[in-house]
């Protein structure tokens, strides 16, 4: 059979239209194509070229277990990665693993360049910190970049999603550095300007002691930490903060002050409106003689609660009538006493206490009284005068 010229010419033509028409392939690209055929141990994928893709099982998943036909169907379009031009028949082989794999690397690449975020679950804890898997390429966490807050047990967060974002990326050594710590930063710089926009003083917030110090309690608001001082912890006189309150517990705080620019926050636990001064005044007037409780010594006398939390100074002098030196001499702590108010000063919420004006002193009778030259007493003196004098 012989095929005359024009013949020939259609036929070539007709082959180049048909090469014109394929794809050109070539090994370490991805390429996308549509799924032929599918057995348990591959898939036949049309990649558009001259030759069809063989996909084995093993380059689809590593679960050898698993039915391929409940992973691949006929007509699919998938991403596979060329691994080889010519598998010896003529095919090319293909994987979708890589293909996946190397398309992940690409998002991530673009999750690095644009600093955005994204989640993923801790696997399992490995030197120096944690390892997670995104979409099959291996992450590393350390321990470092966990938290912002100090990590006592990285066992913790095994099985947690974790907000994170990219701090390190080398396709070629297949590196990923991922950090939750830098998420975290950013998010508490976030809160804390809100914060910052929001709060005011003479309001009540929700917070979480943080820590304690000598001088109060520090108090995480969301972003910012506020500071208790040892006096507004209640209104009592407290000697140490843990007395009052604990790290990690969850408090209901006054604003006292909030200045942004010193960046301080002054907070109150104590009720505002419940200040005992106001039953201090109406209950208690000058001259009052009452009981108390010794609470605190000083240099120049003694503290005595005559009420939940208000102090009274008793002076050095007026502790007894005879002269001391240190008031913890003839007093204890927790010893009841009584005291008379000598002042009340409502604007320094100061009163000042007497413990010596407060016994009562024996009653003298005058009629006792003796010349010791004569032996006359003032009761012959005065004789019957004195019976219309009355003696209190």
């Amino acid at each position: 059979m012989s095929f005359d010229n024009n013949e020939v010419s259609s036929m070539n033509e007709a082959m180049n239209e048909i090469e014109s028409s394929m794809k050109t392939v070539k090994r370490g690209e991805i390429v996308k194509g549509k799924v032929i055929s599918v057995t348990n141990n591959g898939a036949i994928i049309n990649l558009g070229y001259m030759s069809d893709g063989v996909l084995p099982k093993s380059e689809v998943t590593e679960d050898t277990e698993v039915n391929l036909n409940e992973l691949l169907k006929e007509n699919d379009e998938i991403y596979v990665y060329i691994l080889d031009m010519n598998d010896g028949e003529g095919n090319v082989v293909v994987s979708k693993k890589t293909a996946d794999r190397e398309k992940v690397w690409e998002q991530l690449q673009e999750l690095f360049t644009a600093n955005n975020t994204f989640d993923v679950v801790v696997k399992e804890v490995v030197k120096g910190g944690v390892v997670a898997n995104v979409k099959g390429v291996r992450a590393f966490i350390p321990a470092s970049q966990l938290s912002a807050s100090f990590v006592k047990d990285l066992n913790e967060f095994v099985g947690k999603t974790l907000e994170v974002k990219v701090i390190e990326l080398d396709r070629d050594k297949q590196r990923l550095v991922l950090s939750r710590k830098e998420v975290e930063l950013k998010e508490r710089e976030s809160k804390k300007e809100k914060l910052w926009e929001e709060i005011k003083p003479g309001e009540k917030r929700i917070g979480k002691v943080s820590r304690l110090a000598k001088f109060g309690a520090f108090v995480d608001l969301g972003g910012i930490d506020g500071l208790i001082h040892i006096s507004e912890l209640s209104w009592k006189r407290v000697k140490d903060p843990s007395e009052v309150v604990s790290v990690g517990q969850q408090v209901e705080v006054y604003v006292l002050e909030a200045d942004k620019e010193k960046n301080r926050i002054s907070l109150a636990l104590k009720d505002l409106s419940e200040d005992p001064w106001n039953n201090i005044i109406k209950n208690f007037k000058i001259g009052d003689v009452i009981e108390g409780t010794v609470t605190k010594f000083l240099n120049f006398g003694a503290f005595v609660e005559i009420g939940l939390g208000v102090e009274g100074l008793v002076h050095l002098s007026e502790i007894s009538e005879e002269r001391i030196t240190k008031a913890s001499d003839v007093l204890t702590l927790g010893q009841k006493v009584k005291v008379k108010i000598l002042n009340i000063d409502e604007k320094e919420k100061k009163i000042s206490l007497s413990i010596k004006e407060a016994v009562e002193k024996p009653k003298e009778d005058i009629k006792k009284y003796v010349d010791t030259a004569s032996g006359v007493t003032l009761g012959d003196l005065f004789k019957d005068k004195l019976k219309d004098f009355k003696f209190d």
